[in-house]
């Protein structure tokens, strides 16, 4: 079973196996998304996943990091592979890469710009 993760916005898509599941997940991501994976699996089984696909970006830094940290600590845990994609297709190429054996074993976000950092205020 492949798991993909888009987690680039409130938005958030959890894919199982080529189905997609749709979460506003709001500023409640970093807190819930494990469990909401944990609950779209077939029997709540997390060593059901085969391979990992992650949209790597552009989109919301914090979304981001929040979705590679936990799509590489699956893939590490368990043990298998996973790649990183962007664009609208992120998800079929991502499998495609996934069935041609690749593994990058650990897959960075890309923000599309610079961090917006504030100085602090003192």
């Amino acid at each position: 079973m492949i798991l993909g993760l888009k987690t680039n916005d409130r938005m958030a898509e959890i894919w199982v196996d080529g189905t997609r599941h749709e979460w506003e997940s709001g500023r409640e991501m970093a807190q819930k998304l494990l469990g909401k994976i944990v609950g779209l699996l077939p029997e709540g089984d997390v060593h059901k996943i085969s391979g990992v696909v992650l949209y790597q970006g552009e989109g919301s830094f914090t979304g981001l990091r929040i979705g590679a940290t936990i799509a590489n600590t699956l893939a590490d845990a368990l043990g298998v592979p996973i790649v990183g994609e962007g664009g609208e297709d992120w998800y079929a190429a991502g499998v495609s890469r996934l069935r041609n054996g690749e593994n990058q074993k650990r897959v960075l976000p890309e923000y599309g710009r610079g961090a917006n950092i504030t100085k602090p205020r003192k």
